[in-house]
């Protein structure tokens, strides 16, 4: 057992950071919440993204505070969250894959490339993005240090990566291939103007 068992989550974000291409990775409990995280720091206000995708996305946009515009375009792998620099790379994990100058949220589900159960990952270049999630993370606090002795100075959700999430991730690492294809959505996902949620009738 490690002293300092959030090491093994640090562990785990520069394995990814390594394979992918990217300068940071920083974990968080699931690629929606990536999303949410990375909106609410960019502020974003309309974002424009494919219609058929998962409705948590722009779910996430909503919540940040953002407006969702809808249109038709086919995508693989991943899309952007138009105009601003996040990607939804939920269906897409191969080496080298990292979109310099961007902030790629990754998923960790049971149906997608890296099986660990529940999980993603923010793949970026921004050492202020990844300061800024370190906290907002986890309720808030500084990391590495004692609740009891922490000063917390800002708002933040319950989103971090567990130790066991992390340790899961390394052991499927360690036979991952360098190179997978984006994985298909099958069936379908669904066109999001269906739902009077989205702006549908």
């Amino acid at each position: 057992m490690l002293h300092n068992p959030y090491k093994i989550v640090k562990m785990f974000e520069e394995e990814m950071a390594h394979y992918t291409g990217a300068p940071h990775a920083v974990s968080v409990n699931s690629c929606t919440n990536a999303l949410f995280l990375c909106c609410k720091y960019l502020q974003v206000q309309e974002v424009t993204i494919p219609k058929r995708t998962y409705l948590s996305v722009p779910q996430s946009i909503i919540q940040a505070g953002g407006a969702v515009s809808l249109e038709d375009i086919k995508w693989e792998g991943v899309y952007q969250l138009k105009p601003y620099p996040i990607w939804d790379a939920a269906k897409r994990l191969t080496s080298g894959m990292y979109v310099p100058g961007s902030h790629m949220c990754l998923s960790f589900h049971i149906k997608k490339h890296l099986k660990i159960g529940k999980g993603g990952m923010i793949l970026t270049d921004s050492e202020d993005l990844v300061d800024w999630v370190r906290e907002a993370r986890y309720e808030g606090r500084s990391e590495g240090v004692r609740y009891q002795e922490d000063d917390i100075d800002s708002m933040g959700w319950n989103m971090y990566m567990t130790p066991e999430q992390a340790t899961r991730g390394l052991m499927l690492m360690q036979n991952y291939p360098s190179y997978r294809r984006d994985l298909p959505e099958d069936p379908p996902y669904r066109d999001l103007t269906e739902f009077k949620l989205f702006g549908g009738k």
